[in-house]
């Protein structure tokens, strides 16, 4: 079976799409900036990464890392549309995020699934903060506290219900 990348406008070809299979894994890179944050680049991580691609989105999600850390962009991660299959996609983060993790700094990833946000909080890769939207992802970037090397702290907390409220 012939494998095709993905079409320029972003869809996968059909030679990709496999009824009941796992969706192809698209990376998106968006440049932005933020008045009174600069410039962020977000890559947008849309399918599965499973042991089949997980290299790959290791290697893009590094030279993402890299390329935002040389353009003096803040790098994002948003795995809103993303699933990780196996093993091999959760340290294909950490291999992605190892440089940063020793500098005291972390990638921040937004809007992670739930059974995402729980195998990255089981992990507890120091290289992650993990946040539940952009805007605390954002909110995270402009704060001035310090990150503690090598220490994971996740970002993200569940919904407390409001004693005040209604059920």
């Amino acid at each position: 079976m012939e494998t095709r990348s993905p079409r320029e406008d972003g869809q996968p070809s059909p030679a990709r799409v496999r009824p009941g299979g796992p969706a192809p894994l698209l990376l998106q890179t968006v440049h932005e900036h933020r008045p009174g944050l600069g410039g962020i680049s977000v890559l947008k991580a849309r399918g599965t990464v499973d042991a089949s691609n997980a290299r790959l989105f290791s290697e893009a999600l590094a030279e993402h890392v890299a390329h935002a850390g040389q353009a003096g962009e803040h790098p994002l991660l948003d795995l809103s549309e993303a699933y990780l299959a196996c093993a091999d996609a959760v340290r294909s983060l950490d291999r992605a995020t190892g440089a940063l993790a020793h500098t005291g700094r972390a990638l921040s990833v937004v809007q992670p699934r739930p059974h995402v946000r729980e195998a990255l909080t089981s992990a507890g890769l120091p290289g992650i903060r993990v946040h539940a939207t952009l805007a605390a992802a954002l909110d995270a970037l402009t704060s001035r506290e310090p990150v503690r090397e090598r220490a994971y702290q996740p970002a993200y907390e569940p919904a407390r219900p409001d004693p005040g409220g209604l059920g």
